[in-house]
């Protein structure tokens, strides 16, 4: 066969370069294989040879899809002169035991579990809480009613 090339062409005959722009444009905004993919109007099959064929678009990809991230993060380092609301959100989010809401800290811990006499004395004086109790630990109900 004189070197023809047989087979599907890379992105269903498509200009790559055209296709190509449209996917980091998309893996700039943070999106998803499929929603570059839906973007770029190619399959996500046609992404993955172009990929597997050529490596270093892999790289750039996840290096493009990294970029919202980074501009978040640069604009939050860039408000926190002018802004103490963001810095001490800043502060709660990166030091959360030095600075964060104690409350939240206190969900954030396991709570212990409850024997199942413990539940039983609770039963006594507030039963809609022991129901409670006994379906979060599937303790079994002990008296009849």
């Amino acid at each position: 066969m004189c070197g023809l090339k047989i087979g599907r062409h890379l992105f269903d005959g498509k200009n790559s370069s055209s296709v190509l722009q449209k996917l980091e444009e998309a893996f700039a905004l943070g999106s998803t294989d499929q929603e570059a993919c839906v973007y770029a109007d190619i399959s996500p099959s046609a992404l993955y040879e172009y990929q597997r064929k050529n490596t270093g678009f892999l790289e750039r990809k996840q290096a493009l899809k990294s970029s919202p991230v980074l501009k978040a993060r640069m604009t939050v380092v860039r408000s926190l002169e002018n802004d103490p609301k963001v810095a001490m959100w800043y502060l709660e989010k990166k030091r959360r035991k030095e600075f964060g809401n104690q409350a939240q800290e206190d969900l954030d811990e396991p709570r212990p579990r409850l024997s199942e006499h413990t539940v039983n004395l609770i039963e006594k004086y507030n039963p809609e809480a022991a129901l409670r109790c006994r379906m979060q630990y599937g303790y079994t109900q002990t008296k009849n009613t």
